[in-house]
């Protein structure tokens, strides 16, 4: 396991908090092309849990944003249980991650019966 430097881990920080301006700004190719490279360095660099895991529903809502349902609904199967152990149920960051979660399956063109019982 690698530490990384502050100076490292304040870069994706700011390069976190730019792909929020791009998603506010109606940006939402650029946001999600940055929101990638973010969370895929975050995974690399081993930053906390709970950071790791806010690029990641960061990911998923702009994936969801630009219509990449089954992509983001995989991702926050993937974050969930991590979720839940790490930070419990009913922290903040859970609860986003399951609403995320209910419109990846809900909204999803392509949803089944199943998805929608688990959205429930």
């Amino acid at each position: 396991r690698r530490y990384w430097s502050h100076n490292e881990e304040s870069i994706l920080t700011t390069q976190a908090n730019y792909a929020s301006c791009l998603v506010t700004l109606g940006r939402l190719e650029e946001a999600l092309v940055l929101r990638r490279e973010v969370y895929a360095r975050g995974v690399a660099m081993h930053v906390s849990h709970e950071t790791t895991i806010m690029y990641g529903v960061s990911l998923a809502n702009t994936l969801l944003r630009t219509g990449v349902y089954d992509e983001a609904k995989s991702l926050l199967r993937e974050l969930r249980p991590a979720a839940q152990r790490s930070l419990g149920s009913d922290s903040d960051v859970t609860l986003y991650l399951n609403d995320n979660l209910a419109v990846a399956l809900e909204e999803n063109p392509t949803r089944t019966r199943d998805d929608l019982l688990e959205a429930e």
